[in-house]
């Protein structure tokens, strides 16, 4: 996993809207939210109403969102560009949702699934990359988004981020033939 305290890795994507989003875009933000997202993984699908919905709540109070789709589009021609366009249509992400065809923005991040979840605080450092609750499909919990936003109101109240984190638990990215990382072995 990428270490608390590291700086946010730059990203430089396209989304969905054909407009390139980056890193800068959230500067001076009170936080930022990257999350390994996709269209099919069944993890993802049982949040997305929910994290639309959380998303907004948050980008209200400054918190930046991103969701990135690293996953090999030609082996899963659900999560392509017009299938992203269609689920951010469909769930009215009111986030950036943007593609990284090479997957290296996943590889620098060192995301492992789907969903991933990184929150940076305002100075862009790494506080929490976990999970987004104990929902899992199949187990009969409600979605909630518990450890995210008990992470994302501590950083709103200048409060440190406990160290012990949940990992996230989901999909593996879909890496490309003879792309997968040394660290997803």
């Amino acid at each position: 996993m990428l270490s608390l305290g590291t700086r946010a890795p730059h990203f430089s994507l396209k989304g969905i809207d054909d407009t390139v989003v980056s890193l800068n875009d959230f500067q001076g933000k009170n936080a930022l939210v990257v999350v390994f997202y996709c269209n099919h993984c069944p993890y993802v699908k049982m949040l997305k109403k929910h994290f639309a919905e959380f998303a907004q709540n948050y980008m209200a109070k400054d918190v930046g969102f991103v969701a990135i789709n690293s996953n090999d589009t030609v082996q899963y021609p659900d999560d392509s560009l017009e299938k992203m366009k269609e689920d951010a249509r469909q769930f009215s992400y009111p986030f950036s949702y943007l593609l990284d065809a090479d997957q290296s923005v996943a590889k620098t991040y060192r995301a492992a699934c789907t969903p991933d979840f990184y929150l940076f605080n305002g100075d862009m450092n790494l506080v929490y990359r976990g999970q987004y609750d104990d929902a899992r499909p199949g187990n009969d919990q409600e979605v909630t988004g518990r450890d995210l936003a008990m992470a994302i109101d501590l950083v709103l109240a200048g409060e440190p981020v406990p160290q012990e984190q949940n990992p996230a638990v989901g999909c593996n990215i879909k890496w490309k033939p003879g792309n997968a990382p040394d660290y997803f072995a």
